[in-house]
């Protein structure tokens, strides 16, 4: 019991505030919301018993029915078990590749954690090329691990990027954001030509667009939009509509 814990705020109060480290609340939600329990607390959230304590600033959110965490602006990724990435490969060895994914160590990937790989089928993947995947160990005792297959052995948009497009970093709200189900931000973007997009929870996001020069447009577009309203964002979305991508 933590002192002066009668004197806390109610957890369901703080919804879309801004919290800083060091803040504790009651985590007092009515049981049709979801049993305290099993509630899941994400990057920035702590437990201790009935109480939910703050590690990170910035804007609380909650995902139906039992996922909370806080929305913060970094730009250094911690890995999370589960997240999917876009990594650079960075080294080879007979059964591993090594990949930088953006945080504080390298993660590993097995030959054979792509689809349809086998000791006589290993993937043509080399020092250089992006992978997207999917962490499947990611703790701070532990090397991360990543894959490029779900739970069915399947790639699901995995794998080996193809040839050309752009590589470009964006902050990690805006990449959530954009990873987001029915993101605004995409839907709005869609509008203007037709492109290709990928992007990974460690911020990085890989476009192609028909041209090379629509490439850039829409990396351009999605780095200027990264504090705008959603008002401004359609109007800079209309110009370039009215300039044909150019």
């Amino acid at each position: 019991m933590l002192a002066g814990e009668n004197m806390l705020r109610s957890f369901k109060d703080e919804i879309g505030h801004v919290l800083l480290p060091g803040d504790a609340f009651l985590f007092d939600l009515p049981a049709t919301d979801c049993k305290p329990g099993k509630v899941i607390c994400g990057p920035g959230l702590r437990r201790n018993g009935d109480v939910i304590l703050v590690c990170k600033s910035g804007i609380l959110r909650h995902k139906m029915p039992n996922l909370f965490w806080i929305d913060a602006q970094q730009r250094r990724y911690v890995p999370a078990k589960g997240e999917s990435v876009i990594g650079i490969v960075t080294g080879k060895s007979v059964n591993v590749f090594k990949v930088d994914v953006g945080g504080s160590e390298q993660a590993s990937l097995s030959y054979l954690a792509f689809e349809g790989a086998t000791k006589r089928n290993r993937p043509n993947v080399q020092v250089g090329d992006l992978v997207h995947g999917q962490f499947t160990i990611a703790n701070k005792d532990m090397e991360p691990e990543l894959v490029c297959v779900d739970g069915g052995g399947r790639a699901s948009g995995m794998g080996v990027f193809g040839t050309g497009g752009l590589l470009f970093k964006v902050s990690l709200g805006l990449s959530r954001r954009l990873l987001a189900p029915h993101s605004e931000v995409v839907k709005d973007l869609e509008g203007l030509f037709p492109f290709e997009m990928v992007a990974g929870m460690n911020g990085r996001v890989w476009v192609k667009a028909q041209s090379m020069q629509q490439t850039v447009v829409v990396a351009s577009l999605l780095e200027s939009c990264e504090n705008m309203s959603a008002p401004q964002r359609k109007v800079l979305f209309r110009r370039a509509a009215a300039r044909g991508g150019s």
